[in-house]
């Protein structure tokens, strides 16, 4: 490679284009870092590959469907989709229930808890399971949507049909006791799936028959489809609540500049300063000379004189000197006779004036007892015209 063309222009500016991508590609992924953390946290997140998570059957849904949608912002809970929304024992009640009543009318499911699991340390993204929650904990988790309580098998139960088909049922298998109207029932007549009354909102007693841990068998992963797919309604989609986990949640300065409304304002700001950028990089006509402190030439001259003597404060006094000076030379242009007094001179001067202008005299007074700036320019202007009229006609 040729020495001299490693900082050519193309160089410098793909350098730059690489570093001015990479800053921004940083931006954009610490501000929405803590949303897709969710994802290498375990536990019963959509995103969570433990085997309480349900990023199973996300992924099964997209590759028999459509990609369920992961709803990180609360506008997205105002859709049709049914939405799936596994309950904890921790989450807030108050924002439950706002949750419930934000989606009267709209299929949802919620989903009960049942395994108490830790993450594990070499591992991320796995959980370690601790065995069963208290019945305590899940009553609290199932009070947040409706008045019931949990009830649970000790070992091994019959199979369940679920939409025509015959699955297994989970290890210690819970149910709710007493649920009406249910979806879904064992052979026992216990509820799995139970509808609350008014609404087409449902609950999925034993997250088991939707997990990860669940749905590694083929036969409760088919049902777990068909039960969906019913539950769906006119829609024909599915979403998972993020919103209850705490994704999106969390305004920052950073998502302001990046989502409407202030969006269109970072992008006309980056837009301005790219514009700006460019007309430093590119010279519109040859470069300006740098202009000398003290200027050549008579007019530079006196310029810089009136400059020194308005800053000294003595312009105004200049009016005296200015007609003494006029009167000498009003006397030699018009070729008055040599030797006389300023007065004689005047008075000579005066005789050549023509009718209706005024005399030399009285503009070489008003010159002489003139202060302020302005008008004597004016006055000095109107003596200066004074004789060069008279010498035209001369």
């Amino acid at each position: 490679m040729n020495d001299s063309n490693a900082f050519s222009t193309r160089t410098v500016f793909w350098a730059a284009f690489a570093s001015l991508l990479a800053a921004a590609a940083f931006f954009l992924l610490s501000t929405y870092a803590p949303d897709f953390r969710l994802a290498g946290e375990g536990g019963p997140t959509p995103l969570s590959k433990s085997g309480v998570g349900y990023a199973g059957i996300a992924k099964l849904l997209g590759l028999t469907g459509a990609a369920p949608i992961m709803a990180r912002d609360e506008a997205q809970l105002d859709e049709d989709a049914l939405l799936i929304v596994p309950l904890t024992p921790a989450l807030p009640q108050e924002a439950v229930a706002r949750l419930v009543e934000r989606r009267a009318a709209k299929p949802t499911l919620f989903v009960l808890p049942k395994w108490n699991v830790i993450p594990r340390p070499d591992h991320q993204g796995w959980d370690e399971a601790l065995g069963r929650l208290d019945r305590s904990a899940i009553d609290a988790a199932l009070r947040k949507v409706a008045d019931a309580r949990i009830g649970w098998s000790n070992g091994d139960q019959p199979p369940v049909d679920i939409e025509g088909l015959s699955v297994p049922a989970p290890t210690d298998m819970q149910w709710i006791n007493d649920a009406d109207p249910a979806e879904v029932v064992d052979a026992a007549g216990h509820a799995i799936v139970a509808k609350m009354r008014d609404q087409p909102h449902y609950i999925l007693t034993d997250p088991d028959f939707l997990n990860n841990k669940g749905i590694a068998d083929r036969t409760r992963a088919a049902a777990a489809l068909r039960l969906l797919h019913r539950l769906q309604g006119d829609d024909g989609a599915v979403m998972f609540d993020l919103t209850l986990l705490g994704a999106g949640s969390k305004l920052s300065l950073q998502k302001l500049l990046v989502e409407p409304p202030f969006l269109a304002l970072t992008l006309a700001l980056i837009a301005a300063a790219a514009l700006a950028i460019a007309r430093g990089l590119i010279r519109f006509g040859p470069p300006l000379a740098e202009d000398r402190a003290i200027a050549f030439g008579k007019s530079a001259l006196a310029d810089t004189t009136a400059r020194l003597y308005r800053r000294a404060g003595r312009l105004g006094a200049l009016g005296e000197r200015y007609a003494v000076l006029m009167r000498q030379r009003a006397g030699i242009m018009l070729g008055a006779p040599t030797g006389l007094s300023p007065d004689a001179l005047d008075a000579w001067l005066d005789r050549h004036a023509n009718d209706g202008d005024a005399t030399f005299s009285a503009l070489a007074a008003q010159t002489t007892s003139t202060r302020d700036e302005p008008r004597l320019h004016a006055a000095a202007r109107a003596l200066n015209e004074w004789i060069q009229r008279r010498k035209r006609d001369s």
